[in-house]
């Protein structure tokens, strides 16, 4: 299986860096985690869009997936109270 790069998008990395340092660092290896599983146990698609969500703790990861260009795009970490806002 080929990896995959790594995008995340300016907004997404000011809401990676708000975060508590020990929640950060968990949430940066599920993040280095979809560079050679985009899929993982636990991912969902979610419906009305191309996005897919994995979860950490209280937090949730939104990204896009580009099979062809072998991409993965973060576009939102945020609490699961405000991440679908």
């Amino acid at each position: 299986m080929a990896s995959y790069r790594l995008f995340i998008k300016p907004s997404a990395a000011k809401e990676l860096e708000a975060l508590p340092i020990s929640r950060r660092q968990r949430v940066v290896t599920r993040l280095r985690g979809l560079a050679t599983e985009p899929r993982p146990h636990g991912c969902e698609k979610l419906s009305g869009a191309e996005k897919y969500r994995i979860r950490q703790g209280p937090y949730r990861v939104l990204f896009t997936i580009d099979d062809t260009a072998n991409e993965v795009v973060i576009v939102r970490i945020a609490h699961r109270r405000d991440v679908y806002r």
